[in-house]
């Protein structure tokens, strides 16, 4: 079984923890986080290049040290550097860096001074209060710790979307290959595009029954086959993830879609209504006492309740029964209205790859703009431009912007709201930008009235037109600062601003729930990747998945419009 992208980029970030606990220097532990997102980042199988002999190299943040490390991952499976470092540091305390609020240092300083070597010992000194005695700590980190660990251990079994579509893409096309398989279908909340995926539900149509399900359980990532049966089996890849196999006749195929789609209390408000008509719906169909009157289609299950069909990113009986009944569901957008990104980095500040790279690809993609925005000063890690620097990159995004046709580079920044709601660079350079993504990357910390006046200040820049990342969360590491979010979308809305939804699968932030309260304050989001190589533009659809489980159509998207239309839209006035 060929090594996933996910598993490498794991190893090096793993190795980027350790190493950082250990006090290592700062640019190597930077190398291999770089490589880790690299990788991340790649559309094609890292497996697929290294047999191919191909020069990884010439990958962002890949030098040849990198590059040999890349091909013992694939080849064996393992790395020696990383089992070397769980010699010497303890490989869980790696875990401890994804909760909140735990850096390099304080991990360390839990490991030397309380003993605590997992997330087990963690939780125990926190409930016994002994963190809060160390310098450094006190009792309000002890709290955010346990508040942490308590949604870390609900989010234990999931995994991000992300890495979820790397281990099922391999797999479906091996079933496809089998010449039984008719019709196949990922389904569960993966096909609802949830943020993180608890295990995969397959859905096929086969032909001989049997000899797909012994072909599905020695597909080779397989390390524990729990059941096998006729038209169910399920297993237990090497990663964790559980997979579930069902095979359905043709005849019911778009119940079964149905029913397995979920979510389960979305399936339970549609079979209330089916009740209503004395009718009955289950996996294999809906029926009219003994007889099946539909289910080969979806649509025949909605139809047969009175419903208009139900995109699959919105079945969470929040409204979209009530909305179906009086066809009142939106036109949700999709990833073919995206007519450009606008939060991208370069090699100017912490960016992988040149100027002309990004558009390039960006071209590739059938973009007609992209705007590019580095850091500001204020970051100084990822090398942040200051006035000065950015002045000589809007003058050369004008010369090159002289020699394209039919595309066009937007002049911008992310700029840092520093905490006194000013921003990180003057009026008289912002001016001369076509577009400034503004974003807080420090002092995450403050109090949720202060950080939401932190916000509201900087927007009140003419300036400011987009607020990038708003709740500075990563999925499974950070739930974000403290924010009244409905006061500032409500800000936005009414000075011209608009919202972030940054599209890298471990941010999604804005979330579906705040998508939805987006549209419903009248304030217009920017999908974008905040990509830093070229391979990061292509996350865009899972900023779009995001969009349309909040009900967001394109009308609701800024960067749905052409280049000239989006410029006239957020101009501030």
């Amino acid at each position: 079984m060929p090594v996933q992208n996910v598993d490498v980029s794991e190893i090096f970030r793993r190795i980027a923890n350790l190493l950082e606990i250990e006090g290592a220097n700062p640019f190597r532990v930077r190398a291999y986080r770089n490589a880790a997102r690299s990788v991340d980042s790649l559309p094609r199988n890292i497996s697929e290049m290294v047999e191919a002999g191909e020069d990884l190299t010439e990958l962002p943040g890949v030098g040849k040290d990198i590059a040999g490390k890349i091909s013992e991952i694939v080849n064996t499976g393992a790395l020696k550097q990383l089992k070397d470092l769980e010699g010497r540091t303890p490989a869980e305390l790696d875990k401890l860096m994804n909760i909140s609020g735990l850096g390099p240092r304080r991990v360390k300083a839990l490991y030397m001074n309380l003993g605590i070597k997992s997330l087990e010992d963690l939780k125990t000194a926190a409930e016994e209060q002994k963190i809060r005695e160390l310098n450094g700590f006190g009792e309000k980190t002890e709290q955010s710790i346990l508040e942490s660990l308590a949604g870390a251990e609900q989010e234990e079994q999931r995994i991000q979307l992300h890495e979820a579509e790397q281990r099922a893409a391999p797999l479906v096309e091996y079933l496809k290959d089998h010449e039984g398989v008719e019709r196949i279908t990922v389904a569960g909340s993966y096909r609802r595009r949830k943020e993180t995926v608890g295990d995969l539900d397959i859905l096929a149509v086969c032909k001989k029954n049997q000899s797909v399900m012994e072909y599905f359980t020695v597909y080779e990532d397989v390390q524990k086959v729990v059941s096998k049966g006729d038209t169910r089996s399920t297993v237990v890849l090497k990663s964790g993830l559980q997979v579930d196999l069902r095979v359905l006749p043709e005849a019911g195929y778009g119940a079964g879609l149905h029913y397995f789609t979920g979510s389960k209390a979305h399936n339970i408000a549609v079979r209330k209504k089916a009740v209503k008509r004395n009718l009955k719906i289950n996996e294999y169909g809906v029926y009219r006492g003994d007889e099946r009157i539909a289910g080969k289609t979806e649509q025949e299950v909605y139809d047969q309740v009175g419903l208009a069909y139900i995109e699959p990113e919105l079945r969470e009986d929040d409204g979209e029964i009530e909305a179906a009944e009086t066809d009142n569901l939106p036109a949700l957008a999709a990833l073919e209205d995206i007519r450009g990104d606008l939060h991208s980095h370069t090699k100017a500040s912490d960016g992988h790859d040149t100027l002309e790279d990004m558009v390039q690809a960006a071209q590739n993609l059938g973009y007609e703009y992209l705007a590019v925005t580095d850091h500001s000063k204020r970051v100084a890690m990822a090398n942040g431009l200051d006035a000065g620097r950015l002045e000589r990159q809007i003058e050369r995004i004008n010369k090159l912007n002289e020699k394209l046709d039919g595309f066009r580079i937007l002049k911008g920044v992310e700029v840092d709201i520093l905490e006194d709601g000013s921003l990180d660079l003057d009026d008289d350079i912002l001016e001369k930008l076509d577009i400034r993504v503004c974003s807080i990357h420090y002092n995450l910390s403050l109090s949720r009235e202060k950080q939401t006046s932190r916000i509201l200040k900087a927007m009140e820049n003419p300036y400011f037109n987009i607020l990038g990342h708003p709740t500075g969360r990563i999925i499974g590491q950070r739930k974000g600062y403290e924010i009244d979010l409905e006061k500032i979308m409500k800000t936005a809305a009414e000075s011209g601003c608009f919202m972030e939804l940054n599209a890298d699968p471990q941010r999604l932030d804005l979330t579906d729930t705040h998508c939805r309260m987006a549209g419903e304050s009248g304030v217009k989001i920017a999908i974008a990747t905040d990509a830093h190589s070229r391979g990061s533009l292509e996350f865009m659809r899972f900023g779009v998945n995001q969009a349309r489980r909040g009900w967001m159509g394109p009308e609701n998207v800024i960067n749905t419009r052409n280049c000239e239309d989006l410029l006239k839209l957020i101009k501030r006035r």
